[in-house]
């Protein structure tokens, strides 16, 4: 059972373990650099890095949770946590350097919401979708809180310093995620469907990896965007015009839109299918981008972008979670869903880098194109899975995709 307690933990749990290791670029990438007078691209190289060690260990890790529960797997995380950034701070090697992203890499794929997503289905089962959206509720705010605090501690005592405190920040997540309780919900249930002829059977499975498809096509769009944004939104803005402080408080609004987004999902959209609001989102997403373009003559113009993407970033963070529970039911879902995610961790491991070349050629009017693209993309596969699921019109029963 799901209790309030755990989903406290594990929320803290999330906001931290997002501030400390995911943020950790968009605030620290150029300070890194210059502090070790190595150009930018080592440091994003570095990123792109702990971002393809996510996608090489995400089955396996996926594996575990079901297997043994999210408890020690996401402990260790912790730990690698700030293993990481304590080699962060003191690397003065390239080669430490990346070696620091790696354990980086590991750590946010064993805590950041895939691992927690897989251990609340595997605790609660269908019923584990609305504690997915209440820890979202607190890894919304880690780019707010832990950009303008790591700014604040980097300026006063020096990037080494502010590295080592992040580490600090990282291990205060232990004693949440070791307070996992190991438990099972029920017997797994796949489809839930029971197929009477082998033909049934097929167009079963044929349905569930069409759905699969689409949905490893829109986490994988989205993951491109959301590596390149929280490496480059801050720099993006000030190549609109803004000032930088002004740029970090428009970036930092991010988080409050998803926060703001994920609370209105958990009260209102509990009879709204996932795929309804996975629809929505994608379709505000591309919309949200072409404020931007009005940042260097409207602070609101960048305000409201930065809130607007980051709500709608909220809502799909929580259907990225419940989709698959509506595609394939708790059975093996970390499993699952470990695998879907393989592509978008290595494409995004390449969106940092990718992202620092098209703002050098293009200028950030050009990284905000591309990202309106690839954002449009998505919208087009939402729209194809959409209509695979429109006949669940309520909340999924267990014959999720059966028609």
């Amino acid at each position: 059972m799901i209790t309030r307690a755990l989903v406290i933990k594990l929320g803290l749990g999330q906001l931290i373990s997002w501030g400390t290791a995911y943020y950790l670029i968009g605030n620290f990438g150029t300070l890194i650099a210059q502090h070790h007078g190595w150009s930018s691209s080592v440091v994003y190289a570095g990123f792109s890095l702990s971002l393809l060690t996510m996608a090489v260990v995400s089955p396996f890790c996926g594996r575990m949770i079901d297997r043994h529960g999210g408890r020690i797997i996401m402990t260790m995380g912790s730990c690698l946590n700030a293993l990481g950034c304590l080699i962060l701070a003191f690397a003065d090697q390239q080669v430490l350097h990346f070696i620091g992203w790696i354990i980086l890499g590991l750590a946010m794929r064993a805590t950041l919401y895939d691992a927690a997503f897989a251990t609340l289905a595997r605790i609660g089962g269908r019923d584990a979708r609305r504690a997915m959206g209440q820890i979202t509720l607190f890894g919304g705010l880690a780019s707010t809180v832990f950009w303008p605090l790591g700014h604040l501690i980097q300026s006063e005592f020096g990037i080494t310093i502010a590295l080592v405190a992040y580490a600090g920040f990282a291990l205060l997540t232990v004693p949440m995620y070791a307070a996992i309780p190991d438990a099972r919900h029920g017997a797994p249930s796949g489809t839930g469907t029971n197929p009477t002829n082998d033909t049934d059977d097929h167009g079963l499975a044929t349905h569930q990896r069409l759905c699969g498809f689409l949905y490893a096509v829109i986490v994988t769009l989205l993951n491109v965007v959301n590596a390149a944004m929280s490496a480059h939104m801050i720099a993006i803005l000030i190549g609109l015009g803004l000032t930088t402080a002004a740029a970090i408080n428009a970036a930092s609004l991010r988080g409050i839109g998803q926060s703001a987004a994920r609370a209105a999902e958990i009260l209102f959209g509990k009879r709204i299918a996932p795929a309804s609001l996975t629809l929505f989102a994608t379709a505000v997403l591309p919309l949200c981008f072409v404020l931007a373009f009005w940042g260097d003559q409207f602070a609101l113009a960048a305000m409201t972008f930065t809130l607007l993407y980051g709500a709608a970033n909220g809502v799909l963070t929580i259907t990225r979670g419940t989709l698959p529970l509506m595609i394939f039911g708790n059975a093996r879902y970390g499993h699952q869903v470990g695998r879907l995610l393989v592509p978008g961790f290595i494409l995004s491991a390449l969106a940092p880098s990718l992202y620092e070349r098209a703002i050098a050629h293009w200028g950030p009017s050009g990284a905000l194109w591309l990202s309106i693209a690839l954002l449009a993309c998505a919208f087009g596969a939402a729209m194809w899975l959409y209509l695979l699921l429109r006949p669940q019109r309520s909340e999924p029963r267990p014959a999720l995709i059966a028609r």
